[in-house]
């Protein structure tokens, strides 16, 4: 009876109360976009604020949501943007602008097999995010890192397109083996470095794992760091269409200053003159020389280069799926160069049911680019020291229309000198190249925080190059050389992870695994010389008078992981990890297959404590201590075997084919192991709006490994080795920055990184030469490794003024009357002291200003090519204006070139080594947003129109094209900072759009 009464209370309250309410009540609806881009967002959080009722956002970023009253609060909030409130009051349709957070703490960030939140981080790593990355068109997508990840430092080694970029991670690791980091896209780990498969526009995120604790899970392949690369995945709602093109005119960033038609017969007269002989040049042919041609007109162009990527993406909560096709041409500005990607891309990922979900993701490009010989080379013998040296007193063309000869123009002139049209138009060197990277997953839950991942992929690069220099290029027979490559990698991944949260305050997950990989490379090569006609080029070697001997290769290894990882956090304020990693490799010799890789790390986060929780000045403050140990494997598949050589050798009228032991001996090799422990500091002040990151390191590399000559007489000439030990330290310094908020936001960010890099033990103390300087004039070794010193330096001789007679002296160091190799020494150093970049994004309201530069400090560079172009005076050579208005004389005997003399003679000296610090606009861009939705335009979801500009200024001191050039660079790290006649870098300006449907 009392229940019933109680009952019957309740419902009379409700009938008297509730017409108030529901008079009160009023309908809100609106529209939520982010204040930077005024783009809408889709499934933003909308909730009365006290309450469970609520909303979210369509896929326009509209909503409608009735409220209680005019005094209501809704509370807005959306992963990636700061929550904010706003009283209703009388208002029923609401605009709300969401300010982007870039620093979130409870952003998730991937790490190796798992993600992490940047709060649980304990680990250095630092992200590069889409709108980064796709800044600006590029080849290679690791060009997006460069000045954006502290303690990264990206060189592209030349200009031309398509070329290589090299990535050193916290400096160099080894001598013999690959320097460049392990690249992982979509959890495959590639066997090749530069991702060259991979377009810009299909990239969600970069991570770049820097330290042992987050590199050490991949083992004896992390010691030169990780980088993570997530393509861009489906999300469940509306199926939507971005689409993005661009087109961009590219430029030489400068023209070398060389010297007019008839300062060239002045030089030469003065030369002749010097050296005793008769002038080459009468008077009256220097006064008719008023035209000059401008060789580096003839080779360099301004060149197109355009992009078009097209995505679709969506699904339901079922299915989601990405998919993209995107094409990239880029000519380049040496005539006849250029590199064409066509790429497409699928990402699918589908729950069977609430335990069973499979993943698939594959990416196909080819990739066409033809390359024109112009790095090296000696006297004008290829197309770009020819672009410098040829006379400005000559033209290209004879008057029949047919090239001019120039080895043979005048009798003083280099018999190598080629007509650049020659290399132009009368050979190719054509790679025509197919990528694939495939993988898919199956996942189980059996239960609420178990994952079981079993996934297997395939990686396959298929290269096709054919060379071919046509019977009409000076000289020439006709020559033809096809080779073909062919690597394949078959990976097998099986992981099981777990995550569980006891109580309010203890949270675990772990990982543990097993990985297969395999890696089989093959080739074939072939060639011919002796031609009848080119109408075959290089489709029919058999047509060749001369037929090449053909040639074959074949390596297959693999390698067996087993990896385990443990993640525990404490109230969110201490957090640790633990890592291990064992890696069985083929490559090593019995006793040494196996190397085991631990790593362990520590955080506080200090600013969950009670005593600066309530602090308004630090919002967040986090200190981290990690240590591990990562490996290199650093040699061949077969280094560690003793290899037999095939031959051919004649016994009575017969020949036969042999085989025979090879040369080097096989050694009992260690792994190299690189130990690394990390001190940093993740800060935040005034609720986010400053973020600062420091992190100081010390890496020491073992066992490093290296080819050793042996004696003569032992029967081989050398041998591999564990030799020594590197050690790398340094400190990385990153501060991102809110500078002004409201309608105007300027977001400022920067970050500066110094390593410095030492040799600290080698085999027996004996030095090791690197590098080379192959021109007729100067043939050493330009790089050196040495006890105590850098990785690398720079070793030569010091110059000591001129003789009486104008010639180049040198310093005696050891004082015993002789210059010779005992008077070497250390004569520069291609190691930065600090990198930098600093980035600058202001936005007014969809106007948005994007400013990047990019930089490097203390470095130097051996300039090869100014040695044939401004010291080898007997050869005809054109060459810059400087050196035919500053040359010894005995009216000027401190000038900075020597006496016009072919007799002069030259070593290795501090004279080739200039400083390569450099500051660089890397990009700046305007973009603007248009505002779609107050022009009442449907069907377009945005449009952002842009125009950049690339590379538009560079403050350097070097005296060359570029200082950003590397011409033996890549995996290798003996052969740094060397310029010897690179492919120039261009500038570009760009325009574009970017729309989504």
């Amino acid at each position: 009876m009392k229940k019933q009464l109680n009952t019957l209370l309740l419902f009379v309250l409700l009938l008297a109360v509730g017409p108030v309410v529901l008079g009160q009540a009023q309908a809100v609806t609106g529209t939520v976009k982010g204040e930077s881009d005024q783009l809408p967002l889709p499934g933003v959080s909308i909730l009365v604020k006290g309450t469970t009722n609520g909303t979210t956002t369509e896929a326009d970023g509209t909503f409608r949501l009735s409220v209680p009253g005019p005094n209501t609060v809704l509370v807005f909030s959306f992963v990636g943007y700061q929550p904010k409130e706003i009283q209703v009051q009388n208002q029923s349709v609401l605009t709300v602008s969401l300010q982007q957070d870039d620093r979130q703490l409870d952003e998730v960030v991937v790490v190796g097999y798992g993600t992490v939140r940047k709060s649980d981080l304990t680990g250095s790593l630092v992200q590069v995010k889409a709108k980064e990355i796709n800044a600006f068109p590029a080849t290679n997508v690791l060009q997006a890192m460069s000045g954006r990840a502290p303690g990264v430092q990206v060189t592209q080694n030349n200009g031309a397109p398509g070329a290589a970029v090299s990535v050193r991670i916290r400096g160099t690791n080894s001598v013999q083996g690959s320097n460049e980091p392990l690249y992982v896209v979509d959890g495959f780990p590639t066997s090749g470095s530069n991702p060259t498969i991979l377009n810009n526009s299909d990239i969600e995120s970069i991570e770049i794992l820097k330290d042992a604790s987050a590199t050490a899970i991949y083992g004896s392949r992390g010691a030169n760091g990780v980088v993570l690369i997530t393509t861009r995945q489906g999300k469940a709602g509306k199926m939507q269409v971005d689409y993005e093109g661009t087109f961009s005119q590219q430029t030489l960033r400068k023209k070398l200053e060389l010297m007019n038609a008839r300062e060239y017969a002045q030089f030469y007269n003065q030369q002749a003159t010097n050296d005793g002989l008769a002038p080459y040049f009468t008077q009256a042919q220097i006064d008719g020389f008023t035209d000059s041609f401008d060789w580096q007109d003839l080779v360099f162009q301004r060149a197109p280069m355009q992009t078009h990527n097209l995505t679709i993406s969506g699904g339901n909560e079922k299915t989601r799926f990405s998919i993209g096709g995107s094409t990239f041409a880029q000519e380049g500005i040496i005539k006849g160069s250029d590199y064409n990607r066509y790429s497409l891309r699928a990402n699918i990922t589908s729950d069977i049911n609430s335990k069973f979900t499979v993943q698939y993701g594959a990416t196909l490009s080819k990739i066409v680019t033809q390359r024109r010989n112009n790095a090296g080379g000696n006297r004008g013998g290829t197309m770009i020291s020819a672009a410098i040296s040829s006379p400005p007193t000559l033209t290209p063309y004879n008057e029949d229309g047919s090239y001019r000869v120039l080895a043979t123009a005048y009798p003083f002139i280099s018999n190598v000198l080629t007509n650049p049209l020659n290399h132009i138009n009368e050979q190719f060197d054509i790679v025509d190249a197919n990528r694939v990277l495939a993988n898919a997953a199956l996942l189980y839950k059996p239960f609420n925080g178990l994952t079981i991942k079993i996934s297997g992929g395939i990686e396959s690069n298929d290269d096709r190059t054919d060379n071919y220099t046509k019977t009409t290029f000076i000289n020439s027979q006709g020559s033809a050389n096809v080779s073909a490559t062919r690597g394949t990698s078959l990976l097998s991944e099986n992981t099981i992870s777990y995550v569980k949260t006891l109580g309010d305050k203890h949270n675990i997950s772990a990982v543990a695994g097993f990985t297969y990989q395999d890696f089989l490379n093959k080739s074939l090569g072939g060639s011919g010389v002796g031609f009848l006609s080119d109408i075959t080029e290089t489709y029919n070697l058999g047509s060749a008078g001369t037929p090449g001997i053909p040639s074959s290769g074949y390596s297959f290894a693999t390698l067996l992981s087993y990896l385990g990882r443990v993640n525990y956090s404490y109230a969110g304020k201490y957090l640790a990890t633990i890592s291990f990693r064992a890696d069985g490799s083929s490559r090593y010799s019995e006793g040494n297959k196996w190397g085991y890789f631990p790593s362990a790390a520590l955080a506080w986060r200090i600013s969950e404590e009670e005593f600066l929780r309530t602090n308004t000045t630090i919002s967040d403050l986090k200190v981290r201590a990690s240590w591990g140990k990562t490996g290199s494997q650093a040699i061949g598949a077969y280094a560690t075997l003793n290899n037999l050589n095939a031959g051919k050798t004649v016994f009575g009228d017969a020949l036969y084919n042999t085989f025979a032991p090879g040369t080097r001996l096989p050694g009992n090799l260690r792994w190299e192991t690189t130990e690394q422990t990390d001190f940093g500091i993740d800060a935040a002040f005034l609720n986010n709006r400053y973020r600062l990151t420091v992190d100081y390191y010390i890496k020491n590399t073992r066992d490093l490994l290296n080819t050793v000559q042996l004696p003569i007489g032992f029967g081989f000439t050398s041998t591999i080795q564990n030799v020594g030990q590197i050690q790398n330290k340094g400190l990385e310094i990153s501060l991102d920055s809110r500078i002004l908020d409201g309608d105007f936001t300027w977001d400022l960010g920067g970050n500066i990184s110094f390593n410095r890099n030492k040799v600290v033990k080698l085999y027996n103390g004996a030095d090791i030469l690197g590098g080379s300087i192959g021109v007729t004039l100067i043939n050493d070794a330009a790089n050196l490794l040495r006890e105590g010193e850098p990785m690398s330096v720079f070793y030569g001789y010091l110059r000591d003024g001129y003789t009486e007679q104008g010639k180049e002296k040198y310093v005696d160091l050891n004082q015993d009357g002789v210059i010779n190799q005992l008077d070497k020494t250390i004569i520069g150093d291609p190691n930065p002291d600090f990198i930098y970049g600093l980035n600058s994004t202001m936005n007014y309201k969809g106007l948005e200003l994007t400013i990047f530069i990019q930089g490097t400090q203390g470095n130097d560079l051996v300039n090869v090519s100014s040695i044939n172009n401004t010291l080898d005076y007997g050869f005809g050579l054109n060459m810059p204006r400087e050196v035919f208005l500053d040359n010894w004389s005995p009216s000027n005997p401190n000038a900075r070139y020597p006496i016009i003399s072919r007799s002069n003679s030259y070593n290795y000296s501090d004279r080739m080594v200039e400083d390569g610090s450099y500051l660089r606009l890397r990009t700046i861009q305007l973009a603007y947003q248009l505002p779609l939705q107050q022009w009442g335009v449907r069907g377009i979801r945005t449009a952002q129109v842009f125009v950049s500009g690339q590379n538009l200024l560079t403050l350097t001191k070097y005296s060359w094209w570029d200082p950003e050039t590397n011409s033996q660079g890549g995996a290798n790290s003996l052969g740094q900072g060397i310029d010897h006649y690179s492919y120039p870098t261009a500038k570009a300006v760009t325009a574009g759009i970017r729309v989504g449907f």
